[in-house]
C-alpha cells in the first residue's frame, strides 16, 4: 500500500514565486465562490462542479507548466482552465450562458476549452480524456517539441476501463504525459474506499504498469509544486509518464444539486482545517520578507480583478440566434455530410 510523501526541494521556490502561487490559488477560489453565488442568485445556466477545496493542485501545475504544455481536464476544471489563461470574464461568461464566455454560451460549466492556450478540454464523459492526453503526449514525442500532456481526473475514474487502458500505452511508448488523480474520497455520492480493491485508487494500482507509487497531501501547494515539477521535468526529459494520487477534498457536494449530506459531518470538519488556500496564506506570514500587506495587496487585487468579469459577464448578451447551428461539425456547419 503507498503511503503519502512529502517530495524533496528539488525547485525551491523565492517569495516572489510564493506569492504568485498563492495569487493563482486566490484567484481559483474567489472564482468559484462566485460561480456559486451567480447559481444561487439563478444566473448560472444548468449545473456546476466546484472545486473549492482543491485549489492547491491546479495552481501549482498552472505554475510548473509551459505555455505550450497541454492541460486535460474534467467538467471540475474551471481552475485548470483558468491556471491555462482562460480568463474570469470567459469562464463566468460562459456558466451564464452570455456571448462574451469562453465558447459564446454555447459549451457550460462542464466543456470549457482554449486549445490556443493549451487547454485541451473539460470532459463530461468519466475517464474520456485519459487516452486522449496519451495521444497528445504521443503527438508531442514524434514532432519532438518537448511539451507535456497534464491529465487531472477524479478519484472514480480509477475504476474505467480507460485508465488502465491509457497507462499501458502510456508506459509501453514512454509518453511525456502527467496523470493527476484528484482524490477527494467520493465519486460522485459514494465513498471510493467502498467500491475498489485497493486504499489508494491511484497510487496502489502504479506499479501494475511499471510506475512509482506517488501519494501526496493535494492540499500542501510547495508539496504539490515540487510534485508537479519533478513529474514535467521527468516527462519534458524522456523519461515517461507519472501517475500521482494527490489527496484532497471538494468543500461543497459533487454539483450544485447535491447537498452532499452523506459526508460525516466530523469529517467534513477536519478537512476544512485543511483548507489549501487559507494554511498557505498562513505559511507565507511565517516566511522572512513576506507581510500581511503583500497578502491583502493580492487579496484585494484577485477581489477587484471576479469584480469586474462578474460585472461584464451580466452586461453581456446571450448569444445570437444565427450561431445556434454552427460548430456542430469540424467544418461548422450543421448539416448531415455524405
Amino acid at each position: 500500500m503507498a503511503t503519502a510523501k512529502k517530495p524533496p526541494e528539488k525547485y525551491p521556490l523565492d517569495n516572489s514565486e510564493r506569492l504568485d502561487l498563492y495569487r493563482k490559488m486566490a484567484q481559483c477560489r474567489v472564482l468559484q465562490q462566485r460561480a456559486y453565488d451567480l447559481f444561487m442568485q439563478n444566473l448560472v445556466k444548468g449545473t456546476t462542479h466546484l472545486g473549492q477545496g482543491q485549489e492547491a493542485i491546479a495552481a501549482a501545475f498552472g505554475q510548473a507548466m509551459k505555455e505550450d504544455d497541454y492541460t486535460f481536464c474534467t467538467y471540475r476544471g474551471h481552475n485548470h482552465n483558468h491556471m491555462r489563461g482562460v480568463t474570469m470574464t470567459e469562464v463566468l461568461g460562459e456558466l451564464m450562458g452570455r456571448d462574451i464566455g469562453l465558447l459564446r454560451g454555447k459549451g457550460g460549466s462542464m466543456h470549457l476549452t482554449k486549445v490556443e492556450n493549451g487547454a485541451m478540454g473539460s470532459y463530461a464523459i468519466i475517464g474520456a480524456h485519459l487516452p486522449i492526453a496519451a495521444g497528445a503526449a504521443w503527438s508531442a514525442q514524434y514532432r519532438g517539441t518537448e511539451q507535456v500532456a497534464v491529465c487531472f481526473f477524479g478519484d472514480g475514474t480509477t475504476n474505467i476501463g480507460t485508465f488502465h487502458e491509457a497507462l499501458n500505452f502510456a508506459k509501453i511508448w514512454n509518453l511525456p504525459v502527467v496523470y493527476v488523480c484528484e482524490n477527494n474520497a467520493y465519486m460522485e455520492y459514494t465513498p471510493i474506499g467502498d467500491v475498489t480493491a485497493v486504499p489508494n485508487p491511484a497510487a496502489d494500482r502504479a506499479s501494475a504498469y511499471g510506475l512509482e507509487p506517488i501519494l501526496v497531501d493535494g492540499n500542501d501547494a510547495d508539496v504539490m509544486y515540487q510534485t508537479a515539477m519533478t513529474a514535467i521535468e521527468k516527462a519534458r526529459n524522456g523519461g515517461g509518464p507519472t501517475l500521482i494520487e494527490a489527496l484532497t477534498y471538494r468543500h461543497h457536494g459533487h454539483s450544485r444539486a447535491d447537498p452532499a449530506k452523506y459526508r460525516p459531518e466530523e469529517e467534513v470538519k477536519e478537512w476544512m482545517k485543511r483548507d489549501p488556500v487559507v494554511n498557505y496564506r498562513a505559511k507565507l506570514l511565517t516566511i522572512a520578507g513576506i507581510k500581511e500587506a503583500d497578502l491583502k495587496s493580492i487579496d484585494d487585487d484577485v477581489e477587484a480583478m471576479v469584480n469586474e468579469a462578474t460585472e461584464a459577464a451580466k452586461n453581456s448578451p446571450p448569444p445570437p440566434d444565427e450561431i445556434a447551428f454552427t460548430d456542430v461539425w469540424a467544418d461548422g456547419g450543421a448539416q448531415w455530410r455524405n
